[in-house]
């Protein structure tokens, strides 16, 4: 099992922390794509909305989400080691490969098959599990999912 990523928080309260903490940057990016996509002050200001960013912000911070990339044994290992989380897994029960986020506080565990595109089912799950276990917790209004 291979774990990646750099957010795995524990509480709901240090999750909106983190969250909160990528503003600045999301705020950056968007900042700085604009300006190589050399838009000019007027087209600034009626393309970059608020939503824009708060977007930009949703996908960064499910970008950094805690993830386990693992076989099929090694998910169903990790279940059983956790017995009191709910699992949603998305994806064939057949297929060999397993990624996994796992959030503590809500007792969920958001789970992806794969195959071969490890880094596709990578972001989709972390898209996936923002979607379902922390945007409403967080009060996020736009989507990474």
């Amino acid at each position: 099992m291979e774990t990646e990523g750099v957010f795995a928080p524990e509480t709901v309260e240090e999750a909106r922390e983190q969250y909160e903490n990528v503003g600045p940057a999301a705020q950056v990016v968007v900042r700085e794509t604009v300006r190589a996509m050399a838009f000019d002050r007027k087209e600034y200001k009626e393309r970059v909305t608020s939503d824009v960013v708060e977007t930009a912000r949703d996908a960064l911070f499910a970008s950094l989400l805690v993830v386990h990339v693992g076989d099929r044994a090694e998910f169903e290992a990790w279940c059983e080691d956790h017995p009191d989380y709910d699992v949603t897994e998305v994806g064939n029960e057949n297929v060999e490969r397993v990624v996994w986020h796992a959030a503590p506080f809500a007792g969920e565990v958001a789970a992806a098959t794969f195959q071969e595109e490890r880094t596709a089912a990578v972001g989709t799950l972390r898209r996936q599990a923002f979607g379902r276990i922390y945007r409403d917790r967080l009060g996020a209004t736009n989507g990474a999912e």
